[in-house]
């Protein structure tokens, strides 16, 4: 299989400035495939890496990135906002995202892909959405996972020094929560009202999920104001879906499209 082509992007906007990493497969089948990773992941991981050799093995366009501050991109990981992220989302899917394509949203990624579909919208000329597949979708995570879920002292640490470090299965150094962060994400929370996504979207959801809870995603579909709509629930299911049994599901759903 040939490597896909890595190639950059300079944003400047909202500064600092900062170089994003991108991985883009040329294929001629349509729809192309757009993959948004999640919080503290990159674009190597197992689920992104697994997209990307069926795209090559169906002629299919792939293109992956890494957020500021995660994997190959420049930038902190301590000044990422969802806003700050959701700029680069919609900067590389406007510069290299050509004809109809998938988005494919992991973890915080299936927020960003839905409010990338609510920017596109109101942007002429980029590429259409053929349709969404969202895995474990934290839709407003900093707010309904992560703030209303904090302790009075972790609040505090949070108000006062500017940042948490939340401890994780992922990481043994933990991950910085910022101030910043959180009151950035209230200003781009999706649950209070309906979402339109003017696509059909599909929804993985592992039911032994311990950091998005299952009805976090039965809430979602609630909010999805299109009647297609699919909600997998996978009993065994854990949060990352990279089991072998897993990416099936998640290269049948992309298929489906």
């Amino acid at each position: 299989m040939s490597e896909a082509r890595l190639t950059t992007l300079t944003i400047e906007s909202p500064p600092p400035a900062r170089t994003i990493a991108v991985r883009l497969r040329e294929g001629k089948s349509p729809p192309g495939l757009f993959w948004l990773g999640g919080f503290k992941s990159d674009m190597k991981g197992t689920k992104a890496a697994a997209l990307d050799a069926w795209a090559a093995e169906n002629d299919r366009a792939c293109l992956r990135f890494d957020y500021s501050g995660h994997g190959e991109s420049g930038g902190a990981f301590i000044d990422g906002t969802i806003g700050r992220w959701l700029e680069e989302s919609i900067a590389v899917y406007t510069q290299f995202a050509k004809g109809p394509q998938v988005v494919i949203g992991s973890s915080m990624g299936g927020w960003l892909a839905l409010l990338l579909a609510a920017r596109l919208h109101a942007l002429k000329g980029s590429a259409p959405l053929a349709g969404m597949v969202l895995i474990a979708p934290a839709v407003d995570f900093t707010e309904e996972l992560m703030w209303k879920q904090f302790s009075p002292a972790i609040k505090k640490e949070i108000e006062t020094k500017g940042f948490w470090t939340r401890p994780s299965a992922y990481d043994g150094e933990g991950y910085p929560i910022t101030k910043g962060l959180i009151e950035d994400g209230r200003k781009h929370l999706m649950l209070g009202g309906l979402i339109e996504t003017r696509c059909p979207v599909h929804i993985l959801q592992g039911v032994q999920d311990p950091d998005v809870p299952w009805q976090h995603a039965q809430e979602l579909v609630t909010r999805l104001a299109r009647e297609d709509v699919v909600l997998t629930l996978i009993k065994d299911g854990d949060h990352r879906l990279s089991r072998p049994e897993d990416i099936e599901r998640l290269i049948a759903a992309v298929k489906e499209f």
